[in-house]
């Protein structure tokens, strides 16, 4: 079985620009972690870009994957390594057409197997499966089965991506079952001692540590 890294989402709102980065390079300070995806839903694409051009140089200059959440047409001025598009966002062919064959494209499948093998056709980078449990992050109207995680890793080679109320109490069941990548937002921000925190006890899960 692949290592299990950690993804991480940004909280659904970011008040504190200059507060978040400061969490932000705490965060990835304390552990490895290959992704940051940006997902602020309710901002406006001029706010979103202010906050993007504050918070992707900080995690690429740790070597971490920047990718905006559903927004396509951002992805190339700001210089960001892709995007996470949604089943009813922009197509990943249109993304693929408008991004080049270098942009990382990750889809969400919800616990689809079939959409996850059409993406991964089409040239997805990565799959995500999920939500696993319960999550105060977004509406849930998709549960996953970690049975899909493991019957994925056993017949495909496009990495999966866990999503979905992963905690450092459930997170080592998850990497376990197969996942690629355990993607993660109030476990790390909303974490009691801080975000480092946050990373230090979902790495510790994941790595059986």
């Amino acid at each position: 079985m692949s290592k299990c890294r950690l993804y991480l989402i940004t909280p659904p709102a970011i008040p504190d620009v200059a507060a978040f980065a400061r969490e932000l390079e705490a965060a990835l300070g304390a552990g490895d972690v290959a992704a940051l995806q940006i997902r602020l839903k309710d901002l406006n694409d001029y706010d979103l870009i202010a906050v993007a051009k504050v918070i992707a140089p900080i995690a690429q200059a740790r070597g971490v994957a920047v990718l905006m959440n559903d927004r396509v047409q951002l992805v190339k001025s700001l210089r960001l390594d892709g995007v996470h598009i949604g089943q009813s966002d922009m197509s990943l062919k249109e993304a693929r057409a408008t991004l080049g064959p270098d942009a990382m494209i990750g889809v969400t499948c919800h616990n689809s197997r079939h959409l996850a093998m059409e993406a991964a056709e089409n040239s997805a980078d990565y799959v995500a499966f999920g939500a696993f449990f319960p999550t105060q992050t977004k509406v849930v109207e998709h549960m996953a089965e970690l049975e899909t995680l493991s019957i994925w890793q056993e017949s495909m080679e496009t990495p999966c991506v866990a999503i979905g109320g992963i905690t450092a109490e459930n997170a080592a069941e998850v990497a376990q079952a197969g996942a690629d990548f355990i993607a993660v937002s109030a476990a790390v921000w909303s974490h009691t001692d801080g975000a480092a925190a946050g990373v230090k006890a979902l790495i510790a899960a994941i790595s059986g540590k």
